[in-house]
């Protein structure tokens, strides 16, 4: 298995291939989401803290780039909460503030990867429940989880390659309390509530203002 260490990185100039934009609406059967991600693009996280750069290579994890990337160009990660951070370990996202779209993607699951990378600090890999149990929510290693996170397995499919000063920044205080993971069970109330449910409890929660397809 490949592995390897963020290092110090300023890209001034993206490798182009993605095409942004956010073609309307959000459902699961739309003619897009069965479509190939480019091999290489980049996702630009606009957060309550500052902006992440997001480097995603197909071939580290075919189903889970192609669902990301659509997502992301349909707009689905567009005011979500980071819902579940424990400092200094991960930084989860991906539970859509409407309700009803929330809803609708909660059982849209994608097949398992084989891991090519380990779950070492600035990697990006998928939560779920049972094998081939992958939908919507994400996660960024905020430390090297390859030891305990491998096995599982979690599979990266995207890197930090900017801003994981802003990653490590965001507001950690409620831990697992404003839903915690899928395992847990206690997400009912934010595929219920949304994003009123989130700002009305957990206030300081830190938030995706946008996500694009960086050019």
């Amino acid at each position: 298995m490949a592995s390897w260490r963020i290092r110090p990185l300023l890209v001034a100039a993206l490798v182009a291939g993605c095409a942004g934009g956010h073609p309307p609406p959000l459902q699961p059967d739309g003619a897009e989401f069965p479509d190939r991600a480019p091999d290489l693009c980049h996702v630009r996280l606009e957060t309550t803290r500052g902006p992440i750069l997001l480097e995603i290579q197909r071939a580290w994890a075919p189903h889970g780039a192609d669902r990301f990337y659509h997502l992301v160009r349909a707009g689905y990660y567009d005011d979500a909460a980071i819902f579940r951070v424990r400092a200094g370990v991960f930084a989860q996202f991906g539970i859509h503030g409407d309700p009803a779209v929330a809803q609708r993607w909660r059982t849209r699951t994608i097949p398992d990867d084989p891991r090519v990378l380990s779950n070492v600090r600035g990697t990006v890999a998928y939560a779920f429940k049972d094998p081939n149990g992958r939908t919507t929510q994400v996660f960024i290693n905020l430390r090297d989880n390859d030891a305990s996170f491998d096995a599982e397995p979690f599979v990266p499919f995207a890197r930090v390659i900017e801003g994981m000063d802003v990653a490590d920044a965001l507001y950690s205080a409620y831990g697992e309390r404003a839903g915690g993971g899928i395992r847990a069970g206690k997400q009912d109330p934010v595929f219920q509530g949304g994003n009123q449910y989130l700002r009305r409890n957990f206030p300081d929660l830190d938030y995706i203002r946008r996500a694009t397809i960086a050019r």
